[in-house]
């Protein structure tokens, strides 16, 4: 449903938008139509994210628009496209201004880190026309627009697949994924990750079906919340990613896993980041995570963060904090191991 705009709308407009932990599922999938189409499903990650402030400039060409920090060409394309957007629905006249982002998103560790910058520009832009409530079908439209491919931030947490190179919701799988406990860390030494330089791999028949598979088990694990399966799932799409990213610590960080008693593992497919997946319902959690980071550590693998998805307990960052300005290129987190927190 479209927002009507309120009286009077304001000038200036902010926005928020998270980052998510990579991916639990990525692959190829079929649509209500049987049509083959990208697709994937992220883990949230409460915390870090993107801010933005927009200041319309009445009486300015709409292309008019200054952005800080500059580079962030992204999110003054989506920008452009929000106010040609917003201003039609508001009926106001479209007009230039001055868009400001902060965050604290680490880059090309596959976080999602660009999208949220998108999103949160969107948000203000339509914050700014007095559109506060624009619907996740029209951000995600937008942000497709502006970037090309796009993560589901705009479904605040919701657990949908998505297909990132059409804006579009393939299925709800459910309000959200089940509890898990992440034991975060980087691959690759938390090298960023050119992801417009990554070979694009074409799924066959076979993979179609495999990929089907995954889904089919997935929904089954959201509807019951099976910690589990959901890791069986995430650590079947990681590896099938290795094919394209070759992680030399992914073996490794399997083995790890089994050695804990993890549901699995997850990565970001376009990144970096990854992370052990706990059942927070198994006995000797603590002990558990202990355990994992203490073998992270042998196996020279940083461990950024370990966080819960249930929305009630807070992430607890190991090693620097981010706080605003200029988000980092790199982990937030020196090569040590990482103290154990509140679950």
């Amino acid at each position: 449903m479209i927002p009507t705009a309120r009286p009077g709308a304001r000038r200036t407009g902010t926005g928020y938008a998270p980052c998510h932990h990579g991916e639990i599922l990525q692959g190829v999938f079929l649509d209500g139509e049987g049509r083959r189409c990208a697709g994937l499903v992220t883990l949230p990650l409460a915390g870090p994210g993107s801010r933005a402030v927009f200041v319309r400039r009445p009486g300015t060409a709409p292309d008019a628009l200054t952005v800080v920090p500059a580079d962030r060409t992204k999110a003054a394309h989506a920008a452009v496209l929000a106010v040609a957007e917003c201003a039609e629905l508001a009926r106001l006249p479209p007009c230039g201004g001055v868009l400001r982002l902060t965050g604290d998103i680490p880059v090309g560790l596959g976080m999602g880190s660009s999208t949220s910058d998108v999103i949160a520009t969107v948000r203000a832009v339509a914050d700014a026309y007095g559109l506060p409530g624009l619907d996740a079908e029209t951000v995600a439209r937008l942000a497709v627009r502006a970037e090309l491919a796009s993560d589901p931030l705009m479904w605040d947490g919701r657990a949908v697949l998505f297909a990132q190179r059409e804006g579009r919701v393939l299925e709800v799988l459910g309000p959200a994924l089940p509890p898990l406990v992440v034991v975060g860390c980087a691959l690759g030494g938390g090298t960023p990750v050119d992801t417009l330089a990554l070979p694009v791999r074409e799924g066959g028949d076979a993979d179609i079906r495999e990929y089907e598979r995954l889904r089919a088990l997935l929904r089954r694990a959201v509807a019951t919340g099976d910690a589990r399966l959901l890791g069986e799932v995430a650590t079947a799409s990681a590896r099938r990613g290795q094919e394209v990213l070759e992680h030399p610590e992914f073996d490794a960080l399997t083995a790890i896993a089994r050695r804990v008693g993890a549901a699995g593992v997850q990565i970001a497919h376009s990144g970096a980041v990854a992370g052990v997946l706990l059942d927070p319902a198994a006995p000797g959690l603590r002990h558990r995570v202990r355990r994992c980071l203490r073998a992270l550590d042998a196996h020279g693998i940083p461990a950024t963060r370990t966080f819960t998805t249930a929305p009630t307990t807070k992430e607890t960052p190991h090693g620097p904090a981010h706080r605003g300005g200029d988000r980092p290129a790199g982990p937030d987190t020196p090569r040590r191991p990482a103290r154990l927190p509140a679950l």
